[in-house]
């Protein structure tokens, strides 16, 4: 239950908590479609509603199992089937520098020091060199990061949003801006029910 609804990539030694949604496959293709603004009116429009401000909440079973991904990006395709593809690799590409990007303003490098983890094949662990870095990591968290959408966040998941829409065939409609909410959540509806009768 979140005003974001934001995916992080998670080390597989982690044990989720009981609200947290984990998604299995982990290529770049599926963490940018997801991280796209049309998975997110999807999950906005099919999920449900909960607490004292009806936030919306992830729900897998009528967000993600519903989803029509874009043809031959399915998450029932394995990602070694699609890495070669041209618009896999613009989604992949788009994603990753998503993440590279919010992890260097989550934790730069001259607020943070990297330290190796003392038991193997647990990931760093990721200090502040000072007390003032400690408390400015404090506000940089990614809730924070969406609430204030800085310009480079915003180009970036245009740019994102510009590659999932090119891998559903409608890239020249996002671009002319053809594609309003309603005409996505539309055109999704249809693939849905479409691949529903196959």
């Amino acid at each position: 239950m979140a005003k974001h609804r934001l995916f992080v990539w998670a080390d597989n030694s982690t044990v989720p908590d009981c609200r947290v949604v984990t998604i299995a496959p982990d290529d770049d293709t599926t963490f940018g479609i997801l991280h796209s603004r049309f998975h997110e009116l999807w999950s906005l429009r099919m999920g449900t509603f909960l607490g004292v401000g009806n936030d919306p909440r992830y729900t897998p079973s009528t967000t993600f199992e519903t989803f029509p991904f874009p043809e031959g990006l399915t998450p029932n395709t394995p990602a070694a089937d699609y890495i070669a593809d041209p618009q896999s690799q613009a989604i992949a590409a788009a994603a990753a520098q998503l993440n590279k990007l919010r992890e260097n303003w989550l934790n730069p490098p001259d607020l943070v020091q990297r330290v190796p983890e003392v038991v193997p094949g647990y990931p760093d662990r990721l200090l502040p060199v000072d007390a003032k870095a400690e408390a400015e990591l404090k506000k940089r968290t990614l809730t924070n990061l969406y609430n204030a959408r800085l310009a480079w966040l915003d180009h970036t998941h245009k740019a994102l949003d510009e590659a999932v829409a090119e891998a559903y065939g409608w890239g020249d409609d996002w671009r002319s801006g053809a594609l309003t909410d309603d005409e996505i959540l539309s055109r999704l509806f249809q693939l849905n029910q479409q691949r529903a009768t196959r």
